[in-house]
């Protein structure tokens, strides 16, 4: 019996690397102050969002990434960097 696999190294990796990138630290950034906004804006329940807009921001302004340990990649940036250079000259 075959196992449903959701990870695809040729697909994965290129979008953590570009997550972990300056542009892709830059859009984290942009999209956690997009939801806190919208969040603040429409009240009620949506502060909801405006909370899960932490993560983004946080991920984006400290340099670490979310998605990267469930791939076996370093939580951290850096070590993210190091560990794909590392990757790619095997």
């Amino acid at each position: 019996m075959r196992q449903l696999s959701l990870y695809v190294p040729e697909v994965a990796v290129p979008v953590l690397q570009f997550f972990n990138s300056p542009a892709g630290r830059f859009a984290r950034v942009v999209l956690g102050l997009l939801l806190i906004v919208v969040g603040v804006w429409w009240g009620g329940w949506w502060w909801l969002l405006a909370l899960l807009g932490l993560l983004p921001l946080a991920a984006g302004v400290f340099d670490f990434c979310t998605l990267a340990p469930l791939f076996g990649m370093p939580l951290s940036g850096r070590r993210f960097h190091e560990a794909s250079r590392n990757r790619t000259r095997r």
